[in-house]
């Protein structure tokens, strides 16, 4: 028979980590939980493939998204700068026809929502509730009729620029480029019409990806308060897309969020040297002369070396935290760029992850109300002031 006290004292020890736990999973399944950027469209749904059914190759499908308790996803209609005037637009109502296409065949499981109202219904009813953001300005063609259409359609955000600018917005991979052939940096007289149109008609401004002048031309030219769909800290992970301090603060000043990306690249510094490194010490020559290019260096690693290059998860909170000690809690949101990138922080493997967030959130020691804000509802807060 076990000692009593011994049993006691194993209890005493094991009930703050049982009862945190049981906190995070009651937290996370009466929370409402929104990820403002996923690109399951563009690398799956434009190829064919359903994702009412598994798709164990990808980060995303119908039932890992209820698995992980979201409750409202944006989803992203993107395509390179390959695409231009007479053909950008075009693919973007394409990519939305597919999309709403799987919205009408899953009735019981899926329904579009543009509204804070929508969102809340759709969780009241078991629904995950569907969004639209366009990533990349190009494809409005400079035609505010085609962005006047989009929103129509129900697209509830645009990202002014990809990594390619446009004629009226400066990327934030040009402006830090000194061989890009940009003409100019930041917004033209056009872009800052482009700005006021989105506020005009209640589409929010999308900064991520933006150059800096982009970004503070932006700032000053709107008046609604921007998301970032998937942006991270420049003082954790020196990339020239993630927000430097001043710009943290001017986000905070304008009301917006800033969505926090799930990249390894993004998260942590070094994360291209490391997978350099270790494909050069692991992939044969052979491979290596058969991929000149080097551009799918990620990809030819094994699995524990692509384990090796991916950081904590938690890395993320650290971008969460860095966000809350500088401006507050109310600026800060999820946007994990699923099915969009190669890698992710561990832990975060797929949609079905999310309460893996919570969690987390939790052993920092986050209340409840400071947890559900980042989980769902400063982002809630930012579409309903559009």
């Amino acid at each position: 028979m076990r000692n009593p006290f011994f049993l006691f004292i194993t209890l005493c020890i094991a009930w703050p980590s049982i009862s945190q736990a049981q906190r995070a999973d009651s937290l996370h399944n009466t929370s409402i939980v929104i990820d403002t950027h996923n690109d399951v469209l563009i690398s799956s749904i434009m190829e064919g493939k359903d994702i009412a059914g598994p798709i164990p190759s990808g980060h995303t499908d119908i039932a890992r998204f209820f698995e992980g308790g979201v409750d409202a996803q944006i989803f992203s209609i993107w395509c390179g700068d390959d695409y231009g005037k007479g053909t950008a637009y075009n693919f973007a109502n394409e990519q939305i026809d597919s999309l709403l296409k799987i919205v009408v065949e899953n009735p019981d499981k899926l329904v579009l929502a543009t509204t804070k109202e929508e969102i809340l219904k759709a969780s009241e009813e078991d629904k995950l509730a569907v969004l639209m953001g366009v990533e990349g300005g190009h494809m409005i063609e400079s035609n505010l009729g085609y962005l006047q259409n989009l929103y129509d359609r129900g697209v509830r955000y645009l990202t002014l620029t990809w990594n390619n600018s446009t004629d009226w917005a400066s990327s934030a991979s040009d402006e830090s480029n000194p061989d890009s052939q940009i003409k100019q940096k930041g917004l033209t007289d056009f872009g800052k019409d482009v700005i006021r149109y989105m506020n005009k008609i209640g589409m929010m401004v999308d900064l991520s990806h933006v150059g800096r002048q982009t970004f503070f031309d932006a700032i000053e030219t709107t008046s609604k308060p921007v998301i970032l769909s998937h942006s991270n800290v420049y003082a954790i992970a020196p990339v020239s897309r993630n927000l430097k301090d001043d710009q943290i603060r001017a986000v905070a000043k304008n009301g917006g969020v800033i969505c926090i990306n799930f990249y390894s690249g993004f998260l942590e510094e070094g994360y291209n040297q490391k997978v350099d490194s270790l494909y050069k010490a692991t992939v044969s020559e052979k491979v290596r002369k058969k991929n000149a290019s080097g551009d799918n260096k990620f990809y030819q690693l094994s699995a524990e070396a692509k384990e090796q290059v991916r950081p904590e998860l938690s890395v993320v909170i650290d971008h969460i935290d860095y966000i809350v000690n500088l401006v507050g809690v109310d600026y800060v949101g999820l946007g994990g760029d699923f099915d969009g990138v190669e890698s992710t922080a561990k832990g975060l493997d797929d949609v079905a992850a999310y309460p893996n967030i919570t969690k987390a959130l939790v052993k920092r020691g986050y209340s409840d109300s400071d947890i559900q804000k980042i989980l769902g509802l400063n982002v809630l807060r930012v579409l309903d002031a559009q």
